[in-house]
């Protein structure tokens, strides 16, 4: 079976790392898969990049010029949203002709255009799209946070200036997409219940078929190490517990890093002693600024895109903690679990789904600084640690390994095409 995956980006980002990892689990379990996308990071010859052009760039442009008019000519909000007017054709390549399966994942800011997905849609091709936001089952925007619009109508939109209008741009993307969405079945994969159970509630979505499938990891590289050779390897020291935090932008606010640095100090205060025996390593961009934010030693990293460099970097540390604001199915938490370390994070998104609560890490309270603040010093003082990783490390092989993902993608994809064998 021939199945072509369609994603924005080869590596960069949560979607293009998991997209990346399906095509390998698929062809791992026997099916000819190839990935398409507009931004080509390796020479990996099964990843087939999109001519490079001026055109492109001006797609790209051009798509964010018409949301910032949108929006009153205010730059808040500018790449929460997507309207899909840019894009290119895929349908002529030969990729896409010789592919069975068309299996979309994440697939804006100029990769397909809601046009090119009519053409998909037209071409009599299967096809599976993975939701990686909620961008699918809404108007415009990736996270509809507490907004339910969507349920019926996207209109009056949160994400424009002072609240948009009854006919903005996300009543016109959603209108359009409506339209779309009725010329062929699509079947819908969410990475995680909780997604699912939105994605359900979507008008958009009515007569499609939504199935819960988590993405998949290499438990063959992800996995425990020596944690004293790993943090050599990374000139850590050997006589702290150790607690990663990690984003590609640290200061991002939906990371969630001031929830983080308020923990930090509440640890500092409820507990003095533990300033000089933990230490907190960070990694990505600008992971600098946090060394004066922290009353802990601060060991900054750059952006890690390397995954054998990670699998250093998880099994160097003791603990990983994300305390994001807005998730889905977090690849961080699934690759730190892989490698043994237990993780903290808020009651958000998939992450309870992914972390059992005081089984193998801690689900605060959303939002909370002083549940995340306990959530580190019972992982790290109070729970039975030696249980708690090896727990982590049970549940991400028996839920997330790639033959087990692949084996329920593989089911999908032999009823859409009728082969039952």
């Amino acid at each position: 079976m021939r199945v072509l995956i369609v994603n924005t980006s080869e590596r960069l980002g949560g979607a293009a790392i998991a997209a990346n990892r399906l095509m390998d689990a698929l062809r791992n379990n026997g099916i000819q898969a190839k990935m398409l996308v507009r931004d080509k990071q390796t020479d990996q010859i099964t990843v087939i990049g999109l001519k490079k052009s001026l055109w492109q760039i001006w797609q790209f442009v051009w798509e964010r010029i018409l949301i910032w008019k949108a929006n009153h000519f205010k730059k808040h909000n500018l790449f929460a949203v997507d309207i899909a007017n840019t894009g290119t054709d895929i349908t002529l390549l030969p990729e896409f002709q010789q592919a069975e399966i068309i299996h979309l994942h994440w697939i804006n800011q100029g990769m397909l255009s809601l046009k090119d997905l009519r053409k998909i849609l037209l071409s009599g091709k299967p096809v599976v799209w993975t939701m990686h936001d909620m961008w699918p089952c809404t108007g415009i925007c990736h996270h509809a946070r507490e907004c339910n619009k969507y349920h019926q109508e996207c209109q009056y939109c949160p994400y424009i200036y002072k609240g948009g209008s009854k006919k903005d741009i996300s009543y016109q993307v959603f209108k359009s997409k409506q339209k779309l969405y009725q010329l062929a079945p699509i079947t819908f994969i969410t990475c995680s219940q909780w997604l699912k159970e939105r994605a359900s509630q979507s008008a958009l979505l009515t007569n499609h078929s939504i199935i819960n499938i988590p993405n998949p990891i290499n438990t063959g590289l992800f996995k425990p190490r020596n944690k004293q050779d790993a943090r050599q390897k990374r000139n850590l020291p050997s006589d702290k517990k150790l607690i990663l935090f990690g984003s590609a932008k640290i200061t991002d606010k939906r990371k969630g890093i001031d929830y983080f640095i308020e923990s930090c100090k509440i640890l500092a205060e409820k507990y003095p002693e533990v300033v000089k025996e933990w230490g907190v390593v960070v990694y990505g961009k600008e992971s600098e600024q946090l060394k004066s934010l922290v009353p802990f030693e601060v060991y900054p990293l750059n952006y890690i895109s390397s995954e054998k460099e990670l699998v250093d970097i998880y099994n160097a540390v003791d603990l990983f903690v994300n305390p994001s604001l807005e998730e889905n199915l977090p690849n961080t938490i699934m690759e730190a679990m892989a490698c043994g370390i237990p993780c903290v994070g808020f009651n958000v998104g998939g992450i309870p789904e992914m972390i059992d609560h005081l089984h193998n890490g801690y689900v605060a309270d959303y939002k909370s600084a002083e549940d995340f603040a306990n959530g580190i010093h019972w992982a790290l003082s109070e729970g039975e640690y030696p249980s708690l990783s090896e727990a982590a490390c049970r549940k991400v092989l028996t839920s997330y390994s790639e033959s087990a993902i692949a084996k329920k993608y593989i089911e999908v994809y032999n009823k859409l095409t009728g082969n039952n064998d």
